[in-house]
């Protein structure tokens, strides 16, 4: 499992051997079920996730109860709730897995170490961080002037072959448009 992930921290930075073989040793394998829930609200945020194989989503719950899913994590993607791992506070999220899920976690006070012992890696989280903040950027630029069709190309764009794994509704619901205007698009598409 762990070749994966070198292989992602090589395509961001250049660690020399012995401080990627530090950050290696700090991560812990684990496996959660379709359906199981890798993090709760209200539940104190220890770790950051690496994701190996398969589906994950993060989401949260409005005072309505009505679900907003804010990330899919697939291969080579980080997942957790940042803000509560940063910030050593309670998770306000759900994150779940949507498919069976091998992955590596990072315990926070590990990384410090690392942080500390091979700033390289301070570097790799920076990138990574620049990227998803970016990333978050243009989705909430998206999601205010471009229509479901464009939504949803970018969208197959940043996570490519998703939509066969993730449900129409989750779909639907990341972009912020009903299950049938996305239904509907998806045709078009196709046809």
């Amino acid at each position: 499992m762990h070749t994966a992930i070198a292989e992602h921290v090589k395509n961001l930075v250049a660690p020399d051997p012995e401080a990627l073989e530090l950050f290696l040793s700090a991560l812990n394998e684990i496996s959660v079920s379709k359906g199981q829930f890798l993090l709760k609200p209200g539940t104190k945020v220890k770790h950051e996730y690496f994701v190996v194989k398969g589906c994950l989503k993060a989401y949260y719950l409005d005072a309505k109860g009505s679900k907003h899913i804010l990330q899919f994590a697939i291969e080579n993607w980080w997942i957790g709730d940042f803000n509560a791992f940063y910030n050593k506070m309670s998770s306000n999220l759900y994150i779940e897995a949507i498919e069976n899920a091998d992955l590596l976690s990072i315990h926070y006070d590990k990384l410090q170490t690392i942080y500390k012992e091979a700033p390289i890696f301070e570097r790799y989280f920076r990138v990574l961080i620049t990227k998803a903040f970016i990333s978050q950027q243009k989705r909430i630029l998206s999601s205010q002037e471009k229509n479901t069709k464009d939504r949803y190309l970018e969208f197959c764009s940043s996570y490519p072959n998703i939509e066969h794994r993730v449900a129409n509704y989750d779909i639907a619901n990341y972009l912020g448009v009903t299950p049938e205007n996305l239904s509907r698009v998806r045709k078009t598409l196709k046809g």
